[in-house]
This record gives structure tokens, sequence and C-alpha cells, in this order.
């Protein structure tokens, strides 16, 4: 496998919709900047002594006008604003922006997608602050994609196999 570089990835975008919307000023070196989209799931605390079902433990929130603040320790469920089609000989992996590490942020690398995923990228998204809450605003840069082709195409790709092919929004586990 090779990691793609910036013009292999531009090219790609061009060619194929590997990123929509593409935007030149988020494009590095070896990867792509992502950003949040308008609703996030929030964890929430249900008071019940056994496991809640997984629907009731969270709650949506837009944050297409009004950021939210993640106090320390939360946890929440977010969404790219890119949507991802990736072709059969190509890999992404998430990686958490560097800066938003240094403020607290953590991210559970749950995030990484086959050859032709077609979907917004799901994040699970932490506050590792002990007393700083974390900003949550639609827009931001989060991450960046690291992309790499894959030495042979798959014999069963992800648009067969996979839970969430297609999803456009923030997704909870489907197990």
């Amino acid at each position: 496998m090779t990691s793609l570089c910036d013009f292999q990835i531009r090219q790609l975008a061009r060619d194929t919709g590997l990123i929509e919307p593409y935007n030149p000023e988020q494009l590095n070196p070896a990867s792509y900047d992502v950003t949040l989209g308008n609703k996030i799931l929030v964890e929430v605390n249900t008071g019940l002594n056994h496991q809640p079902v997984e629907a009731d433990r969270w709650l949506e929130v837009d944050i297409s006008e009004t950021p939210y603040m993640l106090p320390p320790g939360g946890f929440i469920l977010a969404v790219t604003s890119e949507f991802i089609r990736l072709p059969g000989s190509i890999e992404a992996v998430f990686c958490l922006k560097s800066s938003r590490g240094r403020e607290g942020w953590n991210h559970a690398l749950a995030a990484y997608c086959d050859p032709m995923f077609h979907g917004r990228v799901t994040l699970e998204l932490k506050n590792y602050n002990q007393y700083q809450h974390l900003k949550v605003e639609a827009g931001m840069r989060i991450g960046q994609l690291r992309f790499s082709k894959m030495d042979q195409i798959p014999g069963r790709p992800y648009n067969l196999t996979g839970r969430y092919f297609g999803d456009e929004g923030v997704q909870i586990s489907k197990g």
C-alpha cells in the first residue's frame, strides 16, 4: 500500500467525487482536512440502573447556528460535512488534527474506511480536559483523512459487506 499525495487526492476528487464538497484549501501534502457537520449526538445520562436501549443514550443537537459546549469527560458522536466516495482500490483513515488534540480532544480511533465506502464519516469524540469545556461547532476542522492505494482490489468491497454504506448523518452503532 502507498499513501496518496496532494495531487493524487485532488485528481480523484475531480474525477470520481472522492470528497464532496471538495475545497482545495483543505488539501494537505498527504491528507485532506475534514470538518464537522451540522448535527451531533450527545451521550445522555438516562438515570436508569440498567443498560439503556442504544437509541435512548443519545440526544440529537443541531450545531448549525449555536455551538455546543462539550463538558470535561463528555462524549459525542459527530459526522463529517464531507461525503466520502472511495473507489475499490482506495482505503482511508481518519486522524485527529494535532491542534485539536492539544486542545483536549480525543478520538476513539474507529474511523477506518474500507474500499468502496460511500458516506459521511461518523466520529467518536471525547473531551479529555479535566476542567475546560470544548466548543463543538459546525464547519470546524476536526481531523484529516489519509488515503492509501490498495495493492489489489478486494474481492468483497464495503458496498457489499458494510453496515454504514451510504450513511448521510451521524450513526449510532449498528452492532
